[in-house]
């Protein structure tokens, strides 16, 4: 397409359907913009068109996105139009919101000069007002409290609706003391004169809420709304959005279903599904022509996307050619399956295509290792997007902290970083005695810990000490007669790490994988060195402080042509020439935790949809049968998703040797020689789980019904199955006498 200038004719640059949604004058609008198809031109487009044809004032329209960066390319490519480009008002939701508080706050109490509280200045409020709430104590993780808090902002809840949830428990708290922290973490930003994040929204709606006079004044300034993302909108947004657009309706909104990907931070895809019940007289535009990827590529997106049932009609046309087809290998474990990704970024780049045209993407931060060892072993330059090498990782750094003071008790650096992770009801100031103790007696500060009480401390405080000490010392035997990997499993199972990162939702989660690869990292090295706990930590200082990865990470002295490595999340809005998935696997992705939670798996349908859009020209899918997890190596399952895109592939197998089976289904194809066999063990990290989700089976009472939803293993296992006849059921599966349903 070409690049934005100012034409004679404005919609004569676009296509039909762009076209036709650039031209919407007023009243509400929904345009489905599907991947790669110009959104954000033609957004900017009706923009201009809008003071161009129908000649709105530019102070008169407000464009808003969700980053800064995107904002930003809004009124870059807008000056090119519209010659009062200054005058519009684009921004992000938050930006708006700083914008209008600014103005209008002292309406709602907020004072004059009010300040705005980061991650770090929200912890250390909250640190303060929970030490003594029932139910939390001390020694609760702040980071949960600070997320439970956040999440009920996007939400719009306040601490009387959180205290009458139906729910006992609030991220692991009883939800009357979660009321109270939020409570008295909203009383002590008040008595401060400042606001969160998340007040950015909520305070702006309750402006307009309270103050509807304030409301008619910000709705002079923003007669002509777009919203753009708006599938990735959460309670908050919608609701300011809603209010913003009450009097006018001109509201125009851009976004695609298919796309919805962070429900995790508390988007809710019903904003756009239910558009149209909102906005009954809403015209409806579809953008359905991609710009962006071969027709191999989008062909084999729009077959894995037409398998969820909550979307919006759409079918996304090719305009390139054919292209290459779609490569699939499975590997025979995570460790060839890095190496077949170097081989093949060494062949393209061969080719003449450079590095940085090439990304590698995956569902966890932890599976980043194998690829950037992989990677360095041949010496193709890669940087991290979003994340840091795996080295770095801060629960790696702590769980490494606890090998290191297990083995040298007089490690004072490494007890520092831990001794408080989790909270142990060391305080910083018997942690401060207990330092300046230990330096007048010239002993390590956890020598100072086991004679808690000779050096000062009081009582409560000098029991929680010598715990501490006596936890050191259990790690210290277990590192002297343990491989490295089960010193490391048991280093996390016994510190109480593992409960500080439940309490942190899915930012938690994702650092629990990490752990589980630390160990499958350990079992690994041992598999090919003769060596005890400290070499591998000799060896894993050396990749955390003068590997590439690091220099890299922090953005210095990265090559200019290098090959990105992120997220799925991640990628969202970025396009690269290559692309390569990997892990596409059953309890990768789908994720193991979208298996227990309905709606999970249209999610992750989605997710892998948004990483095969990003690629242009080349795709790779990679899938392992076997995988490391927690130091121990299991048969992996190939993605149901795979079954979803059957069709033009290029197959490549373990050993490298190329088949064609165009004329197969995706299941005729799938090997039995590798069948997945059950976990006969379980961990306080890792589970498998009999059913899925999504099979159909047959109980003796409510007859045939399709698993939604799983939770728990073993004899706890419980199922959610929607019944035609009854709705929607919990069972035990123990007890619930269920019957698998023949798919033919």
């Amino acid at each position: 397409m070409s690049t934005d200038s100012p034409p004679t004719d404005l919609l004569a640059q676009l296509n039909e359907n762009q076209a036709a949604a650039a031209d919407h004058f007023t009243g509400p609008a929904l345009v489905i913009a599907g991947a790669g198809s110009g959104k954000t031109r033609t957004l900017i487009y009706r923009i201009a068109h809008l003071t161009r044809h129908y000649g709105v004032n530019p102070g008169e329209i407000l464009a808003v996105t969700f980053t800064n960066k995107a904002a930003a390319e809004m009124r870059e490519r807008a000056s090119h139009l519209i010659p009062d480009a200054g005058a519009l008002w684009m921004s992000t939701f938050h930006s708006a919101g700083v914008r209008i508080l600014r103005a209008y706050g002292e309406h709602i109490g907020l004072r004059r000069g009010f300040v705005i509280y980061d991650d770090d200045d929200q912890l250390d409020v909250i640190k303060g007002v929970i030490g003594d709430i029932p139910g939390i104590g001390p020694d609760a993780n702040p980071r949960a409290v600070r997320g439970l808090i956040d999440r009920a902002k996007s939400s719009l809840q306040t601490p009387e609706i959180l205290a009458r949830s139906s729910e006992p428990y609030l991220s692991g708290i009883p939800k009357e003391a979660a009321a109270e922290a939020y409570r008295r973490y909203e009383a002590r930003k008040k008595a401060q004169n400042a606001i969160d994040f998340g007040d950015l929204i909520t305070e702006t709606v309750r402006l307009f809420q309270e103050v509807p006079a304030v409301l008619e004044r910000v709705q002079d300034r923003a007669r002509f709304i777009h919203v753009d993302e708006y599938q990735d909108t959460n309670r908050a947004q919608y609701e300011l959005t809603r209010l913003l657009a009450a009097r006018d309706r001109n509201l125009l909104v851009v976004g695609d279903p298919d796309q919805s990907i962070y429900r995790f931070r508390g988007a809710d895809i019903q904003n756009i599904l239910d558009f149209q019940q909102d906005y009954p007289d809403a015209k409806v535009y579809r953008l359905e022509h991609n710009y962006r990827s071969s027709a191999r590529v989008l062909g084999a997106a729009n077959r894995l996307i037409e398998h969820n049932a909550e979307r919006l009609e759409k079918t996304l046309r090719a305009v390139k050619e054919d292209g290459h087809p779609v490569v699939f290998h499975r590997a025979a474990d995570h460790r060839a399956e890095g190496d077949f990704v170097a081989d093949w970024l060494t062949r393209l780049h061969g080719e003449g295509r450079p590095f940085a045209d090439m990304a590698v993407l995956y569902r966890t931060n932890a599976q980043s290792r194998s690829i950037e060892e992989s990677l360095r072993r041949v010496g193709i330059p890669a940087k991290i997007v979003g994340g840091v090498g795996f080295y770095d990782r801060r629960e790696i750094r702590d769980i490494l902290a606890y090998a290191r003071l297990a083995i040298n008790p007089a490690d004072d650096v490494a007890l520092r970083r831990i001794i408080g992770r989790p909270r142990r009801g060391i305080g910083d100031t018997a942690l401060a005695r207990l330092m300046e103790w230990a330096a007048a007696q010239k002993v390590p500060v956890l020598r100072a810990c086991e004679l808690a009480e000779e050096a000062g401390i009081l009582e409560r405080g000098a029991a929680k000490a010598t715990e501490f000490a006596a936890l050191m010392a259990a790690m210290h035997e277990a590192a002297e007669n343990y491989e490295p990997a089960a010193f490391l499993r048991f280093v996390i199972e016994t510190s109480g790490y593992l409960d500080l990162l439940r309490q942190e939702g899915p930012e938690g989660a994702v650092r629990m994988e990490n752990l589980e690869e630390l160990v499958s990292a350990a079992q690994e090295w041992s598999a090919e060195n003769d060596g005890t706990i400290e070499d591998f930590l000799d060896d894993a200082a050396l990749l955390s402080t003068v590997d590439d990865m690091r220099t890299q990470r922090e953005n210095k002295d990265v090559p200019e042509d290098a090959v990105t490595l992120m997220t799925l999340h991640n990628a969202k809005g970025l396009e690269f020439p290559a692309v390569f998935i990997v892990g596409v696997e059953e309890g990768l992705l789908p994720s193991r935790g979208a298996l227990s939670e309905a709606g999970g798996i249209e999610e992750e349908r989605r997710l892998f949809y948004v990483g095969i859009t990003r690629a242009m020209e080349r795709l790779f899918l990679t899938a392992a049968q076997n995988r490391m997890q927690y130091g121990r190596t299991n048969a992996a399952e190939d993605s149901r998703f795979l079954e979803d895109i059957m069709g033009d592939f290029e197959v490549w197998d373990a050993y490298g040797q190329q088949t064609d089976y165009r004329t197969k289904t995706w299941k005729e194809y799938r090997p039995t020689a590798v069948a997945p066999s059950p976990v006969k063990h379980t961990s306080p990290l890792t589970a498998q789980m009999a059913y899925r989700g999504g099979e159909k089976v047959r109980h003796p009472k409510f007859g045939e019904g399709q698993v939604l939803a799983v939770a728990g293993v073993g004899d706890k296992q419980e199922v959610t199955v929607y019944f035609a006849s009854a709705g929607n059921k919990k069972l035990l599966v123990k007890f619930a006498n269920l019957s698998p349903v023949d798919p033919a």
